[in-house]
């Protein structure tokens, strides 16, 4: 097993992956911490925390180039918050918690496998309920399971057909950025916000960097379907390895 101090390689890479296609790479985070930390709220915290160094990157840089649209991002944006917040607050025991993340892997994995198959889509428009709903349920996922949601929600609606990649990667940055924050407050005014102070300030030096690099590859249309594809194999791994130790006493 590899020691701890491989971990901010680890997680370069990963954030120079998941910025490319718009994501945080929460989900990657929290299946690397969970076999190396055992406190549950330690690793929340962390991966929320480098959720937000990178996917900040990437909003500034939609913006910048002024693909990010309020009047279509709203509704994810508004019912998603409060609900992120409050699952952020729900305080599991770490049975529940790693059975959560568990199936919380699985399930963006093979999203993220489902992202890297699909044909190219014909955009369509959502109506004011469906938006609403769709982002408060992913909201409500992304502050129990300590991931920005946006894993979830990006492929869901490239599957639904309801705007181009673009749009779509805009979106699920600034979603990220917006839940894993409502995320940390619920963490803090629940009292379960924790990280180790000396590791934590080179695993953000190592996001930073790799979401800067990962973002300038995006602009320059760098192809990572493949390290994509790897990457979902991992998530859907530690995923059932999560399940299958804390819900069955099976370790594979």
């Amino acid at each position: 097993m590899l020691s701890i101090e491989f971990l901010p390689v680890i997680f370069f890479i990963i954030a120079l992956f998941y910025s490319s296609v718009g994501f945080g790479g929460g989900s990657s985070y929290l299946a690397i911490l969970s076999l190396f930390l055992t406190n549950f709220y330690e690793i929340r915290s962390t991966a929320l925390i480098l959720n937000i160094c990178v996917v900040t990157i990437g909003t500034i840089i939609f913006i910048r180039n002024k693909v990010f649209d309020w009047k279509l991002f709203w509704p994810f944006l508004v019912s998603s918050i409060p609900l992120a917040y409050f699952g952020a607050q729900l305080k599991l025991s770490q049975k529940e918690f790693f059975l959560i993340l568990g199936a919380s892997l699985i399930l963006s994995g093979l999203a993220m496998m489902m992202r890297y198959l699909q044909a190219k889509l014909v955009s369509q428009e959502f109506s004011l309920i469906k938006k609403l709903s769709l982002g408060g349920s992913v909201g409500l996922l992304a502050g129990v399971s300590g991931i920005g949601g946006g894993i979830f929600l990006s492929p869901t609606l490239n599957l639904l057909n309801w705007a181009n990649p673009r749009t779509v990667a805009s979106l699920a940055s600034v979603f990220i950025l917006v839940n894993s924050i409502s995320g940390l407050i619920g963490l803090s005014v629940a009292g379960t916000f924790e990280f180790d102070s000396q590791l934590i300030w080179k695993l953000v030096i190592a996001v930073v960097l790799g979401g800067s690099l990962g973002s300038y590859l995006s602009n320059k249309k760098f192809n990572l379907r493949i390290l994509g594809g790897l990457t979902a194999i991992l998530v859907i791994y530690v995923g059932l390895r999560l399940v299958l130790m804390h819900g069955f006493g099976i370790n594979i």
